[in-house]
C-alpha cells in the first residue's frame, strides 16, 4: 500500500512540472519573456535620466517577476481547493488593504493616486490582490449558492454588493481602470455560470449608468474622453499622450525601426515601460509582433475557458469558476490596455499583464497563472490530487 501511495505521490509531483497544457504554458513563457525585453528597452531612457542606471527598471522587473515565480511554484503545489476554504478570509483582508491605503500617512501618493502601502524597499498595491481575491470569493459564492442564485435576486444581488463596497472603495484612491476590470470580470462570471439573462437585462443599465457618470463627472476624466473623441482639439495636453502613442504605431508599420530605436519613449510617451508598452513594442517590433501578442492573449483565454470546461465536466465546479474568471480578468485588462493604446478606449493606466513593468502586477499574474496551472493539473490526475487530499499529505 504505501509503495502504491509513493508511486501515485510520484506521479501528481512530475505531472506539476511536466504535463501541462503545452498551448498555454508555451503564450506564459512568450509573454514573461517579451515583457522583459521591452521592459529593458522601453524603460532605458528614463531609468539613466532618473536613476542613473539604464537597467534600473530591468533590475526591479527580474527581481519581480523571480519573487511572482517563487509564489507561482507554491501555489501550484497547494491544492485548488484551498483557495475556496480561504475565499472569504482573503475577500475580508482586500477589503481592509483598501481602506488602509486612504488612512493619511499611510498611504504614498504617486502622480495625483493614493494607491500604495509603503514596505521597506516596496510599494504594496491592494487593488491587485483585490483582483485575485474578488474572483477567489466570487467562484466560492457561486459554488454555494448555486440554487439561489438561479431562483432569487437577492442571491444575484448579493455579490454585486460586494464588488460595488470594493469599487467604491477603489474610486477613492482613485483607481477606475481596477474598477472596471474588477465589475466586468464578476459581470462574467456571473453570466457564465448560467445566471438567467432577465436579472442582467435590470442590473446593467444601472451599472452602465454608474461608470458613465464616474467616468464623466470628473473634470480629468470628461477631458480623457474629449481627447479621446478628437485628441487633436489639445494635441499638447489632455490629447497629447494617444497622439504620441498613434505616432509609435505609425513609425513602427510592419516590422518596427528595431530593437531600442523608438524615438516616442525618449520622453514623448509618458509611462512608455507601464501603460504605453504595447505602443512602444509596436513602434520598435511592427504591427506583426503586435498581432503575435495579440493572439497570445487571445490563445490564454481560449486555453482558460477549456480548462474551465473541463473542470465542469468533471464536477469541480470552484475551479471551473475560478479558470473562467482568470481568464476573464487578464482577457478584459490586456483589450483595455491595447485599446487605450490604439485609441480604441479612452486613456486609463491599465499594465498589460505579464507583458508591463510593475512589481504588484507581474506577481498578481504569476499567482493567477500558478492557479490556473494547478486547476488544469488537477483536471489531468483528479484521482491522484484527490487521494492525497484524503491522506492529507502536502506536495
Amino acid at each position: 500500500m504505501q509503495k502504491l501511495q509513493a508511486i501515485r505521490l510520484q506521479e501528481v509531483r512530475m505531472a506539476s512540472w511536466h504535463d501541462h497544457d503545452p498551448w498555454l504554458v508555451v503564450v506564459i513563457l512568450f509573454l514573461l519573456t517579451a515583457g522583459l525585453v521591452m521592459v529593458a528597452s522601453s524603460s532605458i531612457a528614463l531609468a539613466e535620466r532618473l536613476h542613473d542606471d539604464p537597467f534600473y527598471y530591468f533590475r526591479r522587473q527580474v527581481f519581480s517577476l523571480a519573487l511572482g515565480l517563487a509564489l507561482g511554484a507554491f501555489i501550484l503545489k497547494s491544492p485548488v481547493v484551498l483557495w475556496e476554504k480561504m475565499s472569504l478570509p482573503l475577500l475580508l483582508l482586500a477589503i481592509a488593504l483598501l481602506a488602509l491605503v486612504l488612512i493619511p500617512g499611510v498611504g504614498r501618493e504617486v502622480n495625483g493616486s493614493v494607491r500604495w502601502i509603503r514596505l521597506g524597499p516596496v510599494n504594496f498595491q491592494g487593488s491587485e490582490l483585490a483582483k485575485v481575491c474578488m474572483i477567489a470569493y466570487v467562484a466560492a459564492y457561486l459554488v454555494r449558492n448555486a440554487s439561489r442564485l438561479h431562483m432569487t435576486f437577492t442571491g444575484f444581488i448579493r455579490p454585486i454588493g460586494v464588488v460595488t463596497l470594493i469599487s467604491a472603495l477603489l474610486l477613492l484612491e482613485p483607481d477606475y481602470g481596477s474598477v472596471v476590470v474588477i465589475f466586468l470580470t464578476t459581470v462574467g462570471m456571473l453570466f457564465l455560470a448560467g445566471i438567467p439573462a432577465s436579472r442582467f437585462l435590470v442590473w446593467i443599465p444601472v451599472m452602465v449608468a454608474a461608470l458613465g457618470a464616474l467616468a464623466v463627472f470628473p473634470s480629468y476624466r470628461l477631458a480623457r474622453l474629449k481627447a479621446f473623441i478628437d485628441p487633436w482639439q489639445d494635441p499638447f495636453n489632455s490629447g497629447y499622450q494617444l497622439i504620441q502613442s498613434l505616432i509609435a504605431f505609425g513609425r513602427g508599420e510592419w516590422l518596427g525601426v528595431g530593437l531600442g530605436s523608438s524615438v516616442q519613449k525618449l520622453f514623448y510617451l509618458t509611462q512608455a515601460h507601464t501603460d504605453f508598452i504595447f505602443a512602444i513594442s509596436a513602434e520598435e517590433l511592427g504591427l506583426l509582433f503586435s498581432l503575435l501578442v495579440t493572439a497570445a492573449f487571445l490563445v490564454f483565454i481560449w486555453r482558460a475557458f477549456s480548462i474551465a470546461g473541463y473542470a465542469h465536466q468533471l464536477g469541480k465546479f470552484f475551479a471551473c469558476y475560478m479558470a473562467y474568471g482568470i481568464g476573464l480578468l487578464m482577457g478584459i485588462q490586456a483589450f483595455i490596455h491595447m485599446g487605450v493604446n490604439v485609441g480604441l478606449l479612452p486613456t486609463k493606466g491599465l499594465t498589460l499583464p505579464l507583458f508591463s513593468y510593475g512589481a504588484n502586477s507581474v506577481v498578481t499574474c504569476c499567482i493567477l497563472v500558478a492557479i490556473l496551472l494547478r486547476i488544469d493539473l488537477e483536471n489531468r490526475y483528479p484521482r491522484g490530487v484527490r487521494i492525497r487530499r484524503q491522506e492529507g499529505g502536502h506536495e
